[in-house]
């Protein structure tokens, strides 16, 4: 029997159309609030820092932070230590890849952003600072996967303002940040 194609486009067809249709469509809609800018500059300039430089600086800082968390713990609870350092491995990590794109001018890439001034800390995620680890164990890490979650929480609601390469980076960390606060709170995490 020979073959005959179909009378009506199949799914892959329409799929394609429609995905090209909103393409065109975004780009069309990007022109356009292109052009109704007042002309006063760039709205993501906040005193020449580049937006997506702040992101990533803030980020670092927030890392850095979580860092001194997971230290702080290990040196209150140190039959912890072994069980933390994997997830303080990919912390640190997670801060050097956020801090090697684009570093300020004068700063080697992949160094960390200078500390945090009062009013660049209020712009940053809620991460608790690295105050008292409580005494027990438990309760420890607890508060470390608590750390983690709310960082990760954090970097999610930033991913609306985020460049796409930025957004897909922090898209990736916030997962991580995530996946730590389980194994931290699970009886799984404990067993190497």
């Amino acid at each position: 029997m020979p073959w005959t194609p179909p009378s009506r486009p199949s799914r892959r067809s329409l799929l394609a159309g429609a995905a090209g249709a909103a393409g065109v469509a975004g780009v069309a809609g990007a022109a356009l609030l292109t052009g109704c800018s007042d002309g006063g500059g760039s709205p993501d300039t906040g005193g020449g820092v580049p937006l997506e430089r702040r992101m990533r600086e803030t980020a670092v800082r927030e890392s850095e932070r979580l860092l001194e968390r997971y230290d702080a713990t290990a040196a209150a609870h140190p039959a912890l230590a072994a069980r933390l350092a994997p997830l303080r491995a990919a912390v640190a990590a997670h801060a050097g890849a956020l801090a090697s794109a684009d570093p300020a001018p004068g700063r080697p890439p992949g160094s960390a952003p200078p500390s945090a001034s009062p009013s660049s800390a209020a712009a940053g995620a809620p991460v608790a600072s690295a105050g008292p680890v409580p005494p027990k164990p438990e309760e420890a890490l607890t508060a470390l996967a608590d750390a983690e979650r709310s960082l990760a929480e954090a970097r999610t609601v930033t991913l609306a303002g985020a460049p796409g390469e930025l957004a897909r980076l922090l898209a990736s960390v916030a997962a991580c940040g995530a996946v730590h606060a389980y194994l931290l709170t699970s009886p799984q995490g404990d067993k190497p």
